[in-house]
C-alpha cells in the first residue's frame, strides 16, 4: 500500500504526527487506528464472505480481483481457447514494420524474407531495423510540385 514511501518521507510524517497529536497521545492514536483498520478489514472479510455463500457453488472459484478490468482481461487472454498464442507467434513485427514502410516509400518487395506469408518485404539493410525517418530524395533536375492553393 504505502511502497513508494521513502525514509525521509516516514520521518517526515513521523516528525508530524508527534508535532501534532504529542508524545502522550500519539501511542493512544496509533492503538485507535490500528483497531479501526483491523474492523475495517474484517467487515470487508465478513462482506466477501457473505457474498460467496449467496452466489452459491457455481461461483465457488469467483475472485473479487477478477472484478479488475485489467485482470479479467489478462485471465480471458491467457485461456487459449481463442488461438492467440498461436497468432501472436507468427507475427513478425520487424517484417511487417519493413513492409509498411517500402510499400509508403514505393519500393520493389520482390524479394522476400522467410516467413508464414509471401507477401514479405525486402529485407532492411541496417541489421534488422527499420529506418523510418529517411525519405526518398527527389530527382535534381525536376522542380518540386507546386500548389497555388496552399500559399
Amino acid at each position: 500500500m504505502f511502497n513508494d514511501i521513502g525514509p525521509l518521507e516516514l520521518v517526515t510524517l513521523i516528525v508530524l504526527a508527534v508535532l501534532v497529536f504529542g508524545p502522550d497521545k500519539l501511542p493512544k492514536f496509533i492503538q485507535d487506528v490500528t483497531r479501526t483498520l483491523r474492523k475495517i478489514r474484517e467487515f470487508s472479510d465478513n462482506a466477501k464472505h457473505d457474498i460467496r455463500s449467496e452466489l452459491g457453488p457455481e461461483f465457488k472459484d469467483f475472485e473479487f480481483e477478477d472484478l479488475n478490468p485489467k485482470a479479467f482481461l489478462r485471465k480471458q487472454l491467457d485461456n487459449d481457447e481463442l488461438g492467440l498464442k498461436d497468432i501472436r507467434s507468427t507475427f513478425d513485427l520487424k517484417r511487417e514494420m519493413a513492409e509498411l514502410t517500402d510499400s509508403v516509400n514505393g519500393h520493389d518487395t520482390a524479394s522476400a524474407l522467410p516467413g508464414p506469408t509471401s507477401s514479405a518485404s525486402a529485407a532492411p539493410t541496417s541489421g534488422g531495423r527499420v529506418d523510418m525517418t529517411k525519405k526518398p530524395e527527389a530527382p535534381k533536375d525536376e522542380r518540386p510540385p507546386f500548389d497555388a492553393d496552399a500559399t
